[in-house]
């Protein structure tokens, strides 16, 4: 099959990614821009004999170089390969879209619009002449809606005949003062004839296809050409006379910078384009969004609602999750009882179940936790109304000197951590962008909630615990806006910028939508739990059983040795009372086992088999303790001694840093292999904490976890994000002070009161 590559551009929220789900199905594969962590989706399509391979870029405004995304989709559409691309386009916001497809007409490559969204721009009153916008423009219209997969192999062939058939001239052109010293650059870069000009024409780099191109970009100083012309000799004449048609072009317009100029022309060129192509009429009673909107951006109802929603979450969360989690630890429990019972070689049986499978299985017991809540703010992200929240809690987190923008990064840090660390690049303001990277890690990440619901469920009544999930959430961004205060007076000190965001129409998901959001984390979750939590579950376990410690080992034996040879004798001298009772008197069996004999044997059976439970627990638990990783517990424990943090919780912490869900796995394997654990592990370890811990270390633990360090990948991207190596350590160093006097205050408070 003939292979064509598609580019898909287009604004935010103009329905890119539903526009290609409903394509391609579910079948993106996201990858991100070489040295960056922006992401870039791809899909395959085989369809009418074509190999189609969709690429989707990131979501831009402008080709105008303002943020790091737009940036790297222009050094793409500039320098990559492809056949074709397809801008999208928001129907109902057409004027505002056709900005960037002015600027991506400059571009002279293959190009067809999608009108996505087609059908709501009907419904509000809105007509677009497909036929006549693309004649004003030069390039081929379609109106789709992605919603309801109308027109959808209309675009596939479209896009097939654009990328196959001959290219159609661009048709974009300028006001005339600019065409005028267009022309003039024109024609002196004719009459001088430079050999470095045509050299540069011969690249066949994009965009640079005739001397009117060049005469283009050096008006608008571009970096490309200015870059690969300035140590060239023509550069000096070159230059000098640029400037000159800058300055006619500055007393022409009012301006004093050639990109407003541009900019100017380009909006005035899509405004013409959209009056020429559409036509409005007013809609008969208000849009479904102005009705939603006056209730739920109401003035006192706007956030009450939006608790109400966030409590709901967390209690489905809880409550919903609770039964998958009970089949996966049963599970997991079953096939490790199974493996110590079957594999005939102990050291890989309890290698298998003491390690692997009690680490892994415990963090994948969370999984449904987790993939509940990423639904709800999904669902919450793509119908609208996270913008709204956005807007209506921006007077407020002023108050605490925050950004409103900064509620989308803050959100997504309920889910991870890494792309709300990244989606901090909204941000224009440098200390607004700072101060949010600070405080993200206040709001508990989806890792951290396995660790909430073990304790909850250990420590916690059930009809408590929705509640108690809630309140930790609630009370971590609470603290999070009062560091966030403490920072802005002292750290990140500024003027604040205004509040200007875009708001999208309320739009329901589709169901393949949420779907793939919530695989692609499942299946994220699961290879973490595959690959390094496995690592780390199995380095944990070898370094609770080494070194082997023979004296001890002997020493067990010899113990177990003289409880089970009193036992024998015990059986043996009961066998010979109650055989000669037999022989004397004829008894039944009921009769036999209320001889007094039999009677004090039971008991005195019992009292030996616990010695010989002790003394096994006792070597286990005394056998972890001196393992490599019980010294480093205990080595560490002296820090956690004022919150009586045993050396496993210790350690737990300290693995914590790597990823939190290693967190869980750490106990899963310590717990397992210390007192009280019987010998299958079957017991569930919220049992073993609830044993062990008592309530105001547990609360301790759970104040520590909500605010110490982020996870290791977390840490690099935050570091990449603020910009350098020193800020993690900044970090590492704030979370840890404030994690720890939350902690102890917690500790304190609980044991005053409880």
């Amino acid at each position: 099959m003939k292979p064509i590559t598609i580019v898909c551009v287009g604004q935010p929220n103009v329905g890119k990614s539903s526009l290609i789900n409903k394509i391609c199905g579910v079948h993106l594969k996201v990858g991100n821009f070489t040295g960056v962590t922006i992401e870039k989706s791809e899909a395959q399509l085989a369809y009418k004999g074509y190999n189609l391979r969709i690429i989707d870029l990131p979501g831009i405004y402008s080709l105008n170089d303002y943020s790091l995304e737009e940036r790297l989709t222009k050094q793409f559409l500039e320098n990559e390969e492809y056949d074709v691309i397809l801008n999208v386009l928001d129907s109902t916001n057409l004027e505002r879209c056709l900005f960037l497809t002015t600027q991506l007409l400059e571009l002279n490559s293959r190009m067809c619009l999608a009108l996505n969204m087609s059908d709501e721009a009907k419904k509000e009153g809105i007509d677009i002449d497909n036929a006549l916008l693309g004649e004003i423009l030069g390039v081929e219209c379609v109106s789709v809606s992605a919603l309801r997969g109308e027109n959808m192999q209309l675009l596939l062939d479209t896009l097939i005949n654009v990328a196959t058939l001959a290219p159609k001239a661009s048709k974009r052109v300028y006001t005339d003062f600019l065409e005028e010293e267009i022309s003039n650059m024109h024609t002196f870069l004719a009459q001088k004839h430079y050999a470095d000009v045509q050299m540069l024409l011969a690249q066949k780099h994009r965009g640079l296809q005739s001397l009117r191109d060049i005469a283009i970009k050096l008006l608008k100083q571009d970096s490309f050409v200015s870059g690969a012309l300035h140590d060239k000799g023509c550069w000096v004449e070159l230059s000098e006379y640029t400037q000159k048609c800058i300055q006619r072009l500055y007393t022409q317009s009012g301006e004093n910078n050639v990109r407003d100029i541009l900019n100017n022309d380009a909006l005035s060129f899509a405004k013409g384009a959209s009056m020429e192509s559409s036509r409005i009429s007013a809609p008969l009673e208000r849009s479904l969004t102005q009705k939603i909107d006056a209730l739920l951006l109401n003035t006192y109802l706007g956030i009450p609602i939006f608790l109400f929603l966030m409590w709901l979450l967390f209690q489905v969360t809880f409550y919903v999750g609770e039964f998958p989690k009970v089949w996966i630890e049963e599970s997991a429990a079953d096939i490790g009882a199974w493996i110590e019972e079957h594999l005939p070689f102990s050291f890989l049986a309890s290698l298998l179940s003491g390690g692997i499978i009690a680490g892994v299985g415990a963090v994948l017991s969370f999984l449904p936790h987790i993939l509940i809540l990423f639904c709800g703010i999904v669902f919450l992200e793509s119908t609208g109304y996270m913008a709204r929240i956005a807007f209506l809690l921006d007077g407020f987190f002023h108050k605490f000197g925050l950004h409103g923008k900064s509620f989308i990064p803050l959100v997504t840090g309920f889910g991870c951590s890494v792309p709300a660390y990244m989606s901090t690049r909204m941000l224009k303001n440098h200390n607004d962008r700072m101060l949010t990277l600070f405080i993200i890690n206040f709001m508990s990440c989806g890792a951290r909630l396995p660790v909430y619901t073990l304790f909850i469920g250990a420590f916690f009544a059930p009809q408590m615990a929705g509640n108690v999930l809630y309140g930790i959430y609630i009370f971590g961004a609470l603290v999070g806006l009062c560091m966030a205060k403490i920072l802005k007076l002292t750290a990140f000190k500024g003027d604040d910028e205004p509040f200007v965001m875009e708001m999208p129409k309320y739009r329901l998901p589709t169901l393949r939508l949420i779907t793939f959001s919530v695989w692609h984390k499942a299946v994220s979750y699961v290879k973490k739990a595959g690959t390094f939590i496995l690592l780390a579950s199995v380095v944990i376990w070898v370094g609770t059983q080494f070194p082997k410690n023979e004296a001890l080992k002997q020493q067990m034996i010899e113990s177990t040795h003289l409880i089970k040879a009193q036992i024998e004798k015990i059986n043996m001298e009961c066998y010979e009372q109650s055989s000669a009772a037999v022989d004397s008197i004829k008894l039944s069996q009921s009769q036999i086992q209320d001889l007094p004999c039999e009677q004090n044997k039971k008991k005195a059976l019992l009292a030996l088999q616990a010695q010989l439970d002790d003394v096994e627990h006792h070597y286990q638990a005394t056998l972890v303790e001196q393992s490599y990783l019980g010294r480093i517990g205990q080595f560490i424990q002296p820090v956690f001694a004022p919150m009586d943090f045993d050396w496993k919780l210790s350690v737990s912490l300290l693995n914590g840093l790597l990823a939190k869900e290693t967190i869980i796995s750490s106990m899963g394997v310590l717990y397992a292999l210390g007192d009280d654990i019987d010998e299958n592990n079957t017991t569930p370890l919220r049992d073993v904490l609830q044993e062990h811990i008592s309530l105001p270390s547990a609360i301790a633990f759970i104040l520590f976890i909500m605010f110490y360090n982020p996870c290791f990948a977390a840490s690099i991207v935050f570091g990449k994000e603020a910009g350098g190596k020193r800020y993690i350590a900044y970090l590492f160093i704030f979370t840890s002070v404030v994690s720890y006097i939350f902690a102890l205050l917690g500790y304190a408070l609980t044991r005053v009161f409880f």
